[in-house]
Protein backbone atom coordinates (compact mmCIF):
# COMPACT_ATOMS: atom_id res chain seq x y z
CA UNK A 1 0.00 0.00 0.00
CA UNK A 2 2.30 2.84 -0.95
CA UNK A 3 3.85 5.28 -3.55
CA UNK A 4 1.49 7.84 -2.41
CA UNK A 5 1.45 7.07 1.39
CA UNK A 6 4.43 5.70 3.11
CA UNK A 7 6.61 7.65 0.68
CA UNK A 8 4.92 10.81 1.15
CA UNK A 9 4.88 10.37 4.65
CA UNK A 10 8.58 10.54 4.32
CA UNK A 11 8.57 13.23 2.08
CA UNK A 12 6.75 15.81 4.40
CA UNK A 13 8.35 14.08 7.36
CA UNK A 14 12.07 13.73 6.65
CA UNK A 15 13.28 14.67 3.34
CA UNK A 16 13.94 11.13 3.00
CA UNK A 17 12.75 10.53 -0.99
CA UNK A 18 12.76 13.77 -2.92
CA UNK A 19 9.86 14.11 -5.37
CA UNK A 20 10.78 14.58 -9.32
CA UNK A 21 10.35 18.50 -9.95
CA UNK A 22 7.48 19.60 -13.28
CA UNK A 23 10.57 22.29 -13.58
CA UNK A 24 13.15 19.28 -14.48
CA UNK A 25 13.73 19.97 -18.56
CA UNK A 26 15.18 16.77 -18.90
CA UNK A 27 14.22 13.37 -18.28
CA UNK A 28 15.56 11.55 -14.85
CA UNK A 29 15.83 8.06 -13.80
CA UNK A 30 15.70 7.75 -9.78
CA UNK A 31 15.66 4.62 -7.36
CA UNK A 32 15.10 4.56 -3.71
CA UNK A 33 15.96 2.05 -1.11
CA UNK A 34 14.02 2.15 2.36
CA UNK A 35 15.24 0.11 5.26
CA UNK A 36 12.40 0.32 8.17
CA UNK A 37 11.70 -1.43 11.43
CA UNK A 38 8.28 -2.21 10.38
CA UNK A 39 5.71 -1.08 7.22
CA UNK A 40 3.40 1.61 8.90
CA UNK A 41 1.13 2.68 6.04
CA UNK A 42 -1.24 5.77 6.53
CA UNK A 43 -0.87 5.13 10.52
CA UNK A 44 -1.71 1.79 9.97
CA UNK A 45 0.59 -1.14 11.35
CA UNK A 46 1.14 -3.89 8.21
CA UNK A 47 3.87 -5.82 9.77
CA UNK A 48 6.61 -5.89 13.33
CA UNK A 49 9.19 -7.24 11.65
CA UNK A 50 11.70 -4.89 9.65
CA UNK A 51 10.90 -4.13 5.55
CA UNK A 52 12.62 -3.11 2.42
CA UNK A 53 10.86 -1.11 0.21
CA UNK A 54 12.93 -0.15 -3.26
CA UNK A 55 11.19 2.11 -5.75
CA UNK A 56 11.98 3.10 -9.09
CA UNK A 57 10.57 5.96 -11.47
CA UNK A 58 11.88 7.47 -14.47
CA UNK A 59 10.69 11.53 -15.24
CA UNK A 60 9.89 12.75 -18.19
CA UNK A 61 9.05 16.86 -19.39
CA UNK A 62 5.39 17.01 -21.39
CA UNK A 63 5.25 20.67 -21.88
CA UNK A 64 5.29 22.46 -18.69
CA UNK A 65 4.28 19.18 -17.03
CA UNK A 66 6.53 16.27 -15.95
CA UNK A 67 5.15 12.59 -16.25
CA UNK A 68 6.83 10.13 -14.21
CA UNK A 69 6.21 6.25 -13.85
CA UNK A 70 7.78 4.08 -11.44
CA UNK A 71 7.51 0.94 -9.23
CA UNK A 72 7.42 0.67 -5.90
CA UNK A 73 7.08 -2.84 -3.42
CA UNK A 74 7.19 -4.13 -0.23
CA UNK A 75 9.41 -7.28 1.04
CA UNK A 76 9.26 -9.05 4.22
CA UNK A 77 12.69 -9.36 5.72
CA UNK A 78 12.31 -12.07 7.79
CA UNK A 79 10.43 -15.10 8.67
CA UNK A 80 7.79 -14.80 11.58
CA UNK A 81 7.82 -17.35 14.55
CA UNK A 82 4.47 -17.45 14.78
CA UNK A 83 2.51 -15.59 11.87
CA UNK A 84 -0.57 -15.45 14.11
CA UNK A 85 0.88 -13.08 16.78
CA UNK A 86 2.21 -10.55 14.19
CA UNK A 87 1.12 -8.51 11.73
CA UNK A 88 3.10 -9.34 8.46
CA UNK A 89 1.68 -8.25 5.23
CA UNK A 90 3.14 -11.04 3.54
CA UNK A 91 2.18 -13.92 5.80
CA UNK A 92 5.10 -14.43 7.29
CA UNK A 93 5.92 -17.86 6.31
CA UNK A 94 9.23 -17.17 4.67
CA UNK A 95 12.29 -14.92 4.79
CA UNK A 96 12.79 -12.26 1.62
CA UNK A 97 9.01 -12.19 0.71
CA UNK A 98 7.97 -9.53 -1.64
CA UNK A 99 4.42 -8.46 -0.08
CA UNK A 100 3.38 -5.73 -2.19
CA UNK A 101 4.11 -4.78 -5.45
CA UNK A 102 2.72 -0.92 -6.56
CA UNK A 103 2.76 -0.04 -10.01
CA UNK A 104 2.22 4.19 -10.44
CA UNK A 105 1.96 7.50 -12.87
CA UNK A 106 1.21 11.07 -12.05
CA UNK A 107 1.81 13.74 -13.79
CA UNK A 108 2.80 17.44 -12.26
CA UNK A 109 1.93 20.80 -13.28
CA UNK A 110 3.93 24.23 -11.73
CA UNK A 111 0.29 26.87 -11.34
CA UNK A 112 2.41 29.78 -9.58
CA UNK A 113 3.79 29.14 -6.50
CA UNK A 114 1.70 25.78 -6.29
CA UNK A 115 2.71 22.45 -7.75
CA UNK A 116 -0.78 20.28 -8.63
CA UNK A 117 -0.16 16.71 -9.26
CA UNK A 118 -2.75 13.84 -10.38
CA UNK A 119 -2.14 10.17 -10.42
CA UNK A 120 -3.24 6.76 -10.45
CA UNK A 121 -1.73 3.62 -8.03
CA UNK A 122 -2.15 0.00 -8.26
CA UNK A 123 -1.90 -2.40 -5.51
CA UNK A 124 -0.82 -5.53 -5.87
CA UNK A 125 -0.52 -8.33 -3.18
CA UNK A 126 1.01 -11.73 -5.29
CA UNK A 127 0.80 -13.92 -2.09
CA UNK A 128 -1.75 -16.27 -0.67
CA UNK A 129 -1.46 -15.38 2.85
CA UNK A 130 -1.63 -12.30 4.44
CA UNK A 131 -2.40 -9.71 2.17
CA UNK A 132 -3.70 -11.79 -0.93
CA UNK A 133 -5.09 -11.05 -4.24
CA UNK A 134 -8.07 -10.09 -3.43
CA UNK A 135 -6.89 -7.17 -1.97
CA UNK A 136 -5.75 -5.97 -5.17
CA UNK A 137 -7.45 -2.33 -5.93
CA UNK A 138 -6.27 0.90 -7.25
CA UNK A 139 -6.51 4.48 -6.14
CA UNK A 140 -6.64 7.97 -7.95
CA UNK A 141 -5.07 10.98 -6.11
CA UNK A 142 -4.33 14.70 -6.84
CA UNK A 143 -1.86 16.87 -4.51
CA UNK A 144 -1.10 20.33 -4.15
CA UNK A 145 2.37 21.61 -2.54
CA UNK A 146 2.97 25.29 -1.61
CA UNK A 147 6.18 27.40 -2.20
CA UNK A 148 5.87 28.61 1.06
CA UNK A 149 7.24 28.70 4.32
CA UNK A 150 6.88 24.92 5.79
CA UNK A 151 6.19 24.26 2.36
CA UNK A 152 2.90 22.74 3.19
CA UNK A 153 1.10 19.81 1.39
CA UNK A 154 -2.73 18.78 0.97
CA UNK A 155 -3.57 15.36 -0.58
CA UNK A 156 -6.39 13.24 -1.36
CA UNK A 157 -6.49 9.62 -2.68
CA UNK A 158 -9.90 8.24 -3.87
CA UNK A 159 -10.31 4.19 -3.91
CA UNK A 160 -12.00 3.34 -7.16
CA UNK A 161 -12.51 -0.67 -6.78
CA UNK A 162 -12.43 -2.78 -3.15
CA UNK A 163 -12.65 0.36 -0.68
CA UNK A 164 -14.51 2.73 -2.51
CA UNK A 165 -13.61 5.59 -0.24
CA UNK A 166 -11.18 8.53 0.04
CA UNK A 167 -8.16 9.47 2.49
CA UNK A 168 -6.96 12.66 2.47
CA UNK A 169 -3.39 14.16 4.52
CA UNK A 170 -1.99 17.69 5.30
CA UNK A 171 1.77 18.19 6.03
CA UNK A 172 4.21 20.98 6.75
CA UNK A 173 8.16 20.31 6.86
CA UNK A 174 10.75 22.03 7.86
CA UNK A 175 14.56 22.00 7.89
CA UNK A 176 16.72 23.09 10.73
CA UNK A 177 20.63 24.26 9.88
CA UNK A 178 23.13 21.66 11.93
CA UNK A 179 26.46 22.86 11.78
CA UNK A 180 28.04 23.72 8.04
CA UNK A 181 27.57 20.84 6.03
CA UNK A 182 24.41 18.79 7.86
CA UNK A 183 20.73 19.45 8.41
CA UNK A 184 17.81 18.31 10.02
CA UNK A 185 14.62 17.87 8.47
CA UNK A 186 11.08 18.07 10.57
CA UNK A 187 7.79 17.37 9.41
CA UNK A 188 4.04 16.93 10.88
CA UNK A 189 1.59 15.22 8.79
CA UNK A 190 -2.13 14.12 9.51
CA UNK A 191 -4.67 11.73 8.11
CA UNK A 192 -8.01 11.60 7.63
CA UNK A 193 -10.75 9.19 6.52
CA UNK A 194 -13.38 9.66 4.34
CA UNK A 195 -15.10 6.56 3.48
CA UNK A 196 -12.63 4.10 4.01
CA UNK A 197 -14.26 2.85 7.01
CA UNK A 198 -16.20 -0.46 7.96
CA UNK A 199 -18.84 -0.88 6.04
CA UNK A 200 -22.57 -0.11 7.87
CA UNK A 201 -24.45 -2.76 6.30
CA UNK A 202 -24.24 -6.06 6.71
CA UNK A 203 -23.94 -7.23 2.89
CA UNK A 204 -21.57 -4.64 2.00
CA UNK A 205 -18.75 -5.87 0.24
CA UNK A 206 -16.11 -3.29 0.51
CA UNK A 207 -13.14 -3.63 2.33
CA UNK A 208 -12.34 -1.09 5.02
CA UNK A 209 -8.76 0.50 6.03
CA UNK A 210 -10.02 2.33 9.24
CA UNK A 211 -12.28 2.11 11.95
CA UNK A 212 -14.19 5.06 11.57
CA UNK A 213 -14.52 8.06 9.72
CA UNK A 214 -12.62 11.09 10.58
CA UNK A 215 -8.56 11.99 12.37
CA UNK A 216 -7.01 8.51 11.35
CA UNK A 217 -3.29 9.68 12.77
CA UNK A 218 -0.53 12.10 13.20
CA UNK A 219 2.74 11.56 12.18
CA UNK A 220 5.59 13.72 13.14
CA UNK A 221 9.33 12.97 12.05
CA UNK A 222 13.05 14.02 11.83
CA UNK A 223 15.57 13.26 9.49
CA UNK A 224 19.29 13.89 9.13
CA UNK A 225 19.99 13.60 4.82
CA UNK A 226 23.33 12.86 4.45
CA UNK A 227 25.61 12.83 1.36
CA UNK A 228 27.85 10.21 -0.05
CA UNK A 229 28.92 10.35 -3.55
CA UNK A 230 25.77 10.22 -5.80
CA UNK A 231 23.51 8.80 -2.82
CA UNK A 232 21.48 10.51 -0.20
CA UNK A 233 21.34 8.47 2.73
CA UNK A 234 18.86 9.13 5.51
CA UNK A 235 17.85 7.82 8.73
CA UNK A 236 14.21 8.82 10.28
CA UNK A 237 12.23 8.61 13.02
CA UNK A 238 8.35 8.67 13.49
CA UNK A 239 6.08 9.14 16.08
CA UNK A 240 2.53 8.30 15.88
CA UNK A 241 -0.64 9.58 17.26
CA UNK A 242 -3.39 7.14 16.64
CA UNK A 243 -6.79 8.94 16.31
CA UNK A 244 -8.44 5.72 15.15
CA UNK A 245 -8.64 2.25 16.70
CA UNK A 246 -7.12 0.44 13.50
CA UNK A 247 -4.19 3.29 13.67
CA UNK A 248 -3.77 2.47 17.73
CA UNK A 249 -3.54 -1.12 17.23
CA UNK A 250 0.03 -2.18 16.72
CA UNK A 251 -0.34 -5.97 16.51
CA UNK A 252 -2.86 -8.95 17.11
CA UNK A 253 -4.85 -7.75 20.22
CA UNK A 254 -2.59 -5.04 21.31
CA UNK A 255 -3.33 -1.26 21.19
CA UNK A 256 -1.18 2.14 21.71
CA UNK A 257 -1.63 5.22 21.28
CA UNK A 258 1.66 6.71 20.56
CA UNK A 259 3.75 4.12 18.18
CA UNK A 260 7.47 4.83 16.80
CA UNK A 261 8.83 3.07 13.92
CA UNK A 262 11.82 4.41 11.47
CA UNK A 263 14.65 3.39 9.05
CA UNK A 264 17.27 4.69 7.02
CA UNK A 265 16.94 4.80 2.92
CA UNK A 266 19.43 5.69 0.20
CA UNK A 267 18.27 7.43 -3.02
CA UNK A 268 20.17 8.03 -6.39
CA UNK A 269 18.82 9.83 -9.45
CA UNK A 270 20.22 10.46 -13.01
CA UNK A 271 19.95 12.90 -15.76
CA UNK A 272 19.59 10.79 -18.30
CA UNK A 273 22.50 12.20 -20.98
CA UNK A 274 24.71 13.84 -18.03
CA UNK A 275 27.05 12.15 -15.75
CA UNK A 276 26.98 9.01 -13.29
CA UNK A 277 24.46 10.31 -10.82
CA UNK A 278 22.76 12.89 -9.04
CA UNK A 279 21.67 13.35 -5.34
CA UNK A 280 17.97 14.61 -4.93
Amino acid sequence: MKRANLLEAMVAGAGIFAAPSPADAQARVGADMGILSSYVWRGLSLTNKPVAQPDLYLTFPAGKAAVTIGGWANIDLGKYDDPGSDFSESGGLSALDVAEVDPWMEVSVPAGKVVLTGGALLYLFPNDAGFTSGSNTVELYAKAALDAPLSPKLAVWYDVDKVNGAYMEASVAHSVTLGAANSLSLGALAGFNAGQSLPDGPGATDLASFHDDGFTHLDLSAGVPLAAGALAITPAVHVVIGGDEFTRTTSPGRTHDVKLWGGASVSWSRTLGRGPGTLE
